[in-house]
């Protein structure tokens, strides 16, 4: 069932209704849409989400879902846009020009810090995106960013360390990108002093296995 109009949505006297309030309702519930989506889809997979399903988690009926969307792939494409706008944010607040010149432990920070913020505001991103039946062409946009953001690690490690051969710097990359994703589990299952204990750990990892190979910061 639609919501019921209030004043805020009636006519300001000159025939005029008022077109932000209603536009952030709506944002509102599209948001609500979106957030008990995440949740469904990392839960039961895509093919066993329903509409019915997401506007259940949402507290409102299915009418009102499809006021604003005309089906689950239409939800699906939203949650991708969604999160790719996050990510994009969170990437470039994580490599800023001057990051290959800073000391490892702060290095770490920049690096970790925004990636992290963003998993910890989203629980439902990485188990979505790791589900193996969500259809090709809805994950294909994510791919070219996440790509870029490993060349960008790469790139760091070589201006750092322009000795290391360039199958050493994938290789170290890639190591670097698993223990982030292997323990990001842990820290989003803890909250409160364990988290901050866990974070601490997941750079302590970092920084131990980091040091010996691109410990050394880039000079002008």
């Amino acid at each position: 069932m639609a919501d019921a109009p209030t004043d805020l949505d009636r006519d300001t006297g000159d025939g005029n209704p008022r077109p932000r309030r209603r536009q952030a309702r709506g944002q509102r519930r599209m948001s609500q849409i979106l957030d008990a989506a995440a949740e469904v889809l990392a839960e039961s997979g895509y093919e066993s989400t329903t509409t019915n399903a997401i506007a259940a988690r949402a507290g409102i009926s299915p009418g009102t879902v499809y006021q604003f969307f005309a089906n689950k792939d239409a939800i699906a494409e939203a949650l991708v846009a969604r999160y790719l706008t996050a990510l994009r944010a969170a990437y470039v607040e994580a490599f800023p020009p001057d990051l290959v010149r800073l000391p490892m432990a702060e290095l770490i920070d920049r690096m970790v810090d925004p990636i992290l913020r963003l998993h910890l505001a989203h629980p439902g991103m990485k188990p979505l995106f790791a589900r193996t039946d969500m259809p090709e062409r809805l994950l294909a946009p994510t791919q070219p960013l996440l790509q870029a953001v490993r060349e960008r690690v790469e790139s760091v490690f070589a201006a750092r360390a322009p000795e290391l051969s360039a199958e050493r710097r994938r290789r170290c990359t890639q190591v670097s990108v698993e223990l982030f994703r292997g323990l990001l589990p842990l820290v989003q299952a803890a909250d409160g002093a364990e988290r901050d204990a866990l974070v601490t750990e997941l750079k302590d990892v970092l920084r131990r296995y980091l040091t010996p190979i691109i410990g050394t910061p880039a000079s002008d």
